[in-house]
């Protein structure tokens, strides 16, 4: 039987003078094997475990550093879960991706802050099925419920329609810090005082719908005057304006 004594880690505790920091980077990885032993023929402990260990093995607010391109979901809703009861402060700042099962660990920052140069990334979970019919369709189930799994996490996060973030996990997203920030991924932009920029993000939308709105009530008024003169049928004008508008 092959031997291991230490796994692959894609994580790194480091002490800071404030706070804890924890980096997450690269491939979120499984880890779990029943047969896997140490030198001492000690079964080896899993990803989980192990992160768990460190992560309290201090106290305190901790930074948690992402750029990673996801991984295995199950390990990342692992580390979700230990992240999110955890009793300090935890503060996301991912500075270059979190996609895939990364997306997910991020949203259980209690704020989740976004270099203006990152990427977020959702999409729906895939799997490999070797088998007949109904294997497949087993599978087929299995990835639907992981999936609404996965949407409970981004719905308690950004409080959309569950119906919108599926649609987004179908199309699979890339969001930038203020695409996130915008859609409620993420709290704000790191490195900037991000409230100008969204304060004119929600004027340049609000003045954007105004404008609409007055074109389109410029344009009614022009054809019911036209209409009066022509002695026209409304209805069919109007039918047309709102198609032309939508």
């Amino acid at each position: 039987m092959k031997k291991i004594k230490n796994r692959k880690k894609f994580w790194n505790f480091a002490e800071a003078e404030e706070e804890r920091v924890l980096y997450i980077s690269g491939e979120i990885i499984d880890g779990e094997d029943e047969d896997e032993e140490d030198d001492d023929g000690e079964k080896i402990k899993s990803t989980a475990d192990i992160f768990r260990e460190e992560l309290y093995s201090g106290k305190g607010n901790i930074s948690v550093w992402i750029n990673s391109p996801g991984g295995d979901m199950v390990t990342g809703a692992q580390i979700y879960n230990l992240i999110k009861d955890y009793k300090g402060k935890i503060t996301v700042k991912i500075d270059g991706l979190a996609a895939s099962a990364a997306s997910v660990i991020a949203m259980a920052g209690d704020e989740v802050l976004m270099s203006p140069v990152s990427q977020l990334m959702i999409h729906n979970p895939f799997s490999c099925t070797i088998g007949d019919s109904n294997e497949m369709k087993r599978a087929a189930d299995m990835l639907n419920e992981v999936k609404e799994s996965i949407i409970n996490a981004y719905e308690l996060k950004t409080h959309l329609s569950r119906a919108k973030i599926a649609r987004m996990m179908d199309d699979e997203s890339w969001m930038n810090a203020y695409k996130a920030v915008n859609l409620g991924f993420a709290d704000g932009i790191l490195f900037s005082d991000d409230k100008q920029r969204m304060e004119s993000t929600d004027e340049f939308m609000f003045s954007r719908e105004s404008a609409i709105s007055a074109v389109k009530n410029r344009v009614k008024k022009r054809i019911k005057n036209t209409e009066q003169e022509a002695k026209i049928p409304a209805e069919p004008l109007y039918k047309r304006l709102n198609l032309l508008c939508k």
